[in-house]
């Protein structure tokens, strides 16, 4: 099956964001797919905001770009676009970081009236980048995420069942499979 770079790019460290992709990270890996974690939060801030390409955590993290066949780009919505914190990480790749790449744009806010922020924020920077194809992706308004205290994520059925259509299709467009015993919520 494919390698797939999961990325979660919000600052906070009881992100739902993170936590969903997280989530959909299981499904995918029931699909047989091998999926690689990377936290944007956790690479150094003074690399980031200093644009300092010859970091060696910057040239990790570029580098499980190119080994990826598919990339999960999950993002909160803040002022109708993606978060900073992914901004900083996709100016330091590579102009074509992207090229031959299957991604799956996933955003979260808190209010539908971010819900285009996929589809006229992200789309673009990511197509510019050279990704082969972008699947549809999914907005998930944050109440439909529910992180209990012991970390567990419970997500709304309907917003579940959307999501595991979205998964489905980004895992079909790797040459994957559905049809797994992980359940989406």
């Amino acid at each position: 099956m494919a390698s797939i770079l999961s990325v979660a790019a919000s600052p906070s460290a009881s992100s739902r964001t993170a936590r969903l992709v997280r989530h959909l990270d299981d499904r995918l890996r029931g699909q047989g797919h091998e999926v690689v974690p990377l936290d944007v939060r956790t690479l150094p801030a003074e690399a980031l905001l200093g644009a300092d390409f010859s970091h060696p955590a910057i040239v990790e993290a570029t580098a499980l770009f190119e080994q990826a066949d598919g990339v999960v780009i999950g993002t909160p919505v803040y002022k109708a676009a993606y978060s900073g914190l992914l901004k900083s990480l996709l100016d330091l790749l590579p102009q074509y970081a992207l090229a031959g790449k299957t991604v799956l744009p996933l955003a979260t806010g808190g209010s539908t009236a971010h819900v285009l922020a996929i589809d006229y924020a992200l789309r673009p920077v990511l197509s510019s980048m050279g990704a082969t194809h972008i699947v549809p992706g999914w907005f998930t308004l944050d109440r439909n995420v529910v992180v209990a205290q012991d970390g567990t994520v419970t997500v709304e059925s309907e917003t579940a069942r959307a999501l595991a259509e979205v998964t489905d299709r980004f895992s079909l467009a790797l040459g994957g499979r559905t049809g797994l015993s992980v359940p989406a919520a």
